[in-house]
């Protein structure tokens, strides 16, 4: 009864943090007002700015910012014991993140829709906005550049989950295009796709589907990192209504009713336990993980690691572009930003709680062996976790393991429940990535746009890079240049091509957790200028400052045993840019510091003025 008690006790501290922190952030920090015109009304361009009902704004906001990461961050924190990983979750995704990702999109909100990074030009300096465009650049790189090969790690492990992921475009184009021409209500066609989505999970490995998703597992790292960024390429650049909303809303309703599903199913084991074994009995729901270890082996230290391991499910710095970069140029009115950004990270917080339940106790009520024996509790457990490892592949298979455990305790069938988490995982993973490539593309052209070079011959390259396809196919190739680099010791070849990501991915740790802290520094500049109190947003900037770069310190200059230093390596790639964001990082808080004295109640330069209604 300790796993479902948990479980109760954490989905009702979101619901009353949402009503009350959250309802308070709205109102009296915030002042959120349905009187103010929102720049999705007032920029229209049926393209990027489209006003949304909060419904489907709320679907592409969850699912772009949960991705695999409140997944594979709770998977691998649990090494240090469930306890640690789970008071995180619960006080950083209400203390900090939701705070973080509310603050993001309001500030966006009231300039246009502009991300972060541009808005730090105005509410701090122009050598800020600059500065903060590349980090935000760089983080957005090493996303686009390893997703690609998540996604394929995920369908080799789960060929069930291709066809499934696959259809879901054309049903969200469908319903794209009955949004946009007939409006009403969503009840129908939500029903509609829903029903269609589990209809595909069940039916779509069998036959020739089944041969089909065999193929495409097979296929090689560099062609499905070619595919899946020629698709993010597209749904960039299309309107917004056409693809990317459609697919996140839809998305959102399946992996809404898949948590349904677990918390269901983890009721189910903990009153009558597992699903039954050979035998006929049926395994007791208990937690098998250890509810506190400092010393895993081979394992960085706890802290300042597990601040960054965790980062999705707590905070992330990569909320900040969904938030400022997409969701607040779809926003039909003020009011729905507390239910978007706060409810979203609180929603995003309690799929974390449930990932720690399924790693910690789910995969103690089975684990099947090749042999045919099945492992139970602490065995089961330190089958997956053993020796610490950050591989995405065998986490994200403790995680569908050991949530396919818990719906096989309603009586899914196995082959039904595991097919089911493997779409999962993959469908938050897949809107990670076409979300991600847009929102390069509106770094890239705020970056362009403050540049300004001097025009060649009549052409230049940075207006052309201004341009929406001038932008996306930047950041298309860059990822596409990175993927491709061979893992170390390996030839340029085609069979070697699509890891190249996994060279930076070290780096995306604390360089995300970064963002976050800089995001921080915006926010509180734009609300001291206000005069609005920021005693709130302090702590946590200053926490999200410096964890960030004491993790990314100890990796560069320390390691230790299991994890030797960057630089004993002679890993000079991440060495390079390791001191680079930190100089960048210490530079932007100087900046601060220097102009923070003299900037309350001073209302920056060329600020966006509301517009009411």
């Amino acid at each position: 009864m300790q796993v479902l008690l948990i479980a109760l006790l954490s989905g009702i501290g979101f619901l009353i943090a949402y009503h009350t922190y959250g309802r308070w952030l709205g109102r009296k920090i915030f002042r959120l007002s349905a009187q103010w015109v929102c720049p999705s009304h007032r920029l229209n361009d049926g393209h990027d700015y489209v006003p949304t009902p909060k419904g489907v704004v709320f679907g592409h906001h969850f699912t772009s910012i949960a991705g695999t990461g409140p997944i594979v961050g709770p998977a691998i924190a649990i090494m240090w014991g469930w306890l640690p990983a789970l008071i995180w979750v619960l006080f950083g995704s209400i203390f900090i993140g939701a705070v973080h990702d509310l603050g993001a999109l309001v500030v966006s909100l009231r300039n246009n829709g502009q991300t972060v990074g541009d808005i730090a030009g105005r509410v701090v300096n122009r050598r800020v906005r600059l500065l903060f465009l590349f980090v935000l650049f760089l983080a957005l790189t090493i996303v686009l550049a390893i997703f690609g090969l998540v996604i394929a790690s995920v369908f080799r492990q789960f060929p069930s989950a291709i066809f499934p992921c696959t259809i879901q475009i054309p049903i969200a184009v469908a319903i794209g295009y009955w949004m946009r021409r007939r409006g009403g209500s969503l009840l129908v066609p939500s029903i509609l796709a829903l029903g269609t989505m589990y209809i595909t999970v069940y039916y779509g490995d069998v036959g020739l589907l089944h041969d089909i998703n065999l193929a495409m597992a097979n296929w090689s790292s560099w062609r499905w990192v070619v595919l899946l960024l020629g698709y993010s390429y597209v749904a960039s650049v299309l309107p917004v209504w056409v693809l990317l909303q459609p697919r996140d809303y839809i998305n959102a309703l399946q992996l809404v009713s898949a948590l349904g599903l677990l918390v269901l199913g983890l009721l189910v084991a903990a009153f009558i336990g597992g699903a039954p074994l050979l035998d006929g009995t049926r395994p007791a729901l208990e937690l098998a993980a250890p509810m506190i270890n400092l010393n895993p082996t081979g394992a960085p230290a706890m802290i300042p690691f597990l601040f960054i391991t965790i980062a999705c499910g707590a905070i992330s710095g990569f909320h900040c572009l969904v938030s400022s970069g997409t969701s607040s140029k779809q926003l039909q009115s003020e009011n729905d930003a507390r239910f978007v950004g706060y409810g979203s990270m609180l929603l995003e917080g309690f799929l974390a709680v449930l990932v720690i339940l399924a790693c910690a106790a789910g995969l103690g009520l089975g684990l099947a062996q090749a042999d045919g024996s099945v492992l139970l509790g602490a065995e089961a457990y330190a089958s997956r976790y053993g020796v610490w490892s950050s591989r995405l592949g065998p986490l994200v298979a403790a995680f569908v393991d050991g949530s396919s455990n818990f719906l096989k305790a309603l009586g899914l069938p196995a082959v039904s429940a595991t097919a089911l988490m493997g779409v999962f995982v993959a469908s938050f993973a897949g809107t990670t990535l076409d979300t991600a490539c847009r929102l390069q593309r509106y770094v890239i052209q705020e970056l362009a746009a403050t540049i300004r070079p001097a025009r060649t011959g009549g052409f230049s390259v940075l207006a052309w890079l201004r341009g929406k396809h001038g932008a996306t196919l930047a950041a298309v190739v860059t990822a596409a240049f990175i993927a491709a680099i061979p893992p170390p010791g390996k030839e340029w070849a085609v069979a070697n091509a699509g890891q190249g990501g996994l060279l930076l991915w070290p780096l995306f740790g604390a360089t995300n957790q970064l963002l976050g802290g800089l995001s921080f520094l915006v926010i509180t500049f734009y609300l001291w200028r206000r005069s609005t109190p920021v005693w709130f947003l302090v702590i946590p900037m200053i926490f999200m400052l410096i964890m960030p770069m004491w993790a990314m310190l100890w990796q560069v200059f320390i390691g230790g045993a299991g994890n030797p230093s960057w630089l004993s390596q002679g890993n000079w790639l991440l060495v390079g840019i390791a001191l680079v964001t930190l100089i960048l990082e210490v530079w932007m808080i100087i900046e601060a510091l220097w102009l923070f004295p003299r900037a309350k109640g001073l209302i920056e330069e060329n600020a966006v003025v509301p517009v009411s209604a």
